[in-house]
């Protein structure tokens, strides 16, 4: 498969009162198009990072970085990222919210071109209903699904997501997980999810890239998903395979839990 996006060699280090923090080390990964990615590991393995340097919100300190065949060297439309508080205006609607983001990447556009654009996106999400309410008058997972509205409006070649659903109840999570398995197979996007759930890493990805313990975190191993989409949560339950790729995300986490860091 072709690499859409290359991460080359990366580190990243981080100046501090107490002294330079290596938090990346040596990261090599190459992500094909349309492919859905998920980074998993323990809390400060550099995952975070990651997709920040991807998003171009973080430059390299070392190393390369490439997207669509040019380098990444700061944000950019093509990187739509999607984080785990969902950012939204509060004073204005969820329309409002959306728009914002079009009007920037499509100012080329008439006004009725770019509010087709956010009506459909809110659309894809579910929210035809709740286009004119405010953050406050909607529920928590409303939000977050205003969050990836806003990111898909924007047509992003790579949607890039940091715990998105981390926040929300166990319901509304599984509901979610379920829109983006729906919304990717429909938009072909190419994806990277920074998670700490195993269940979710096998459910929605193609690959899950696991990262060792930091500092100087770097990719521990990866596991190819080879279950077949689209796929559904209640089929999976009883899946061999599944558990089998579950399994082994879990053995990899507690024997690194196990391990001091380097």
């Amino acid at each position: 498969m072709d690499k859409f996006v290359e991460l080359t060699r990366v580190s990243k280090h981080f100046d501090t009162r107490k002294g330079r923090f290596q938090a990346l080390s040596d990261v090599n990964l190459s992500i094909a198009q349309g492919e859905f990615v998920s980074l998993i590991g323990h809390s400060g393995c550099g995952k975070s990072t990651v997709l920040n340097l991807i998003a171009g919100l973080l430059d390299a300190s070392e190393g390369g970085l490439i997207c669509n065949g040019r380098e990444i060297d700061g944000p950019g439309p093509e990187r739509g990222v999607v984080f785990q508080n969902h950012s939204l205006l509060p004073w204005m609607t969820c329309f409002a919210n959306v728009y914002l983001a079009v009007e920037k990447v499509f100012a080329q556009e008439s006004k009725a071109q770019r509010t087709a654009r956010t009506e459909a996106a809110l659309h894809m999400v579910g929210l035809d209903h709740a286009l004119h309410k405010y953050p406050s008058e909607i529920s928590g997972g409303m939000k977050q699904r205003v969050g990836i509205a806003r990111a898909l409006a924007m047509e992003p070649k790579v949607l890039l997501m940091d715990e998105p659903f981390g926040a929300l109840d166990a319901l509304t999570r599984a509901h979610l997980q379920d829109e983006l398995l729906r919304i990717v197979t429909a938009t072909r996007s190419t994806v990277v999810m920074v998670t700490h759930d195993v269940d979710e890493a096998v459910l929605l990805s193609d690959r899950i890239v696991m990262m060792s313990n930091g500092p100087a975190a770097t990719i521990g191993d990866i596991v190819r998903v080879e279950l077949a989409r689209p796929r559904n949560r209640l089929a999976l339950a009883n899946d061999t395979q599944y558990h089998r790729y579950r399994s082994a995300v879990l053995e990899f986490l507690y024997q690194r839990q196990q391990r001091p860091a380097a």
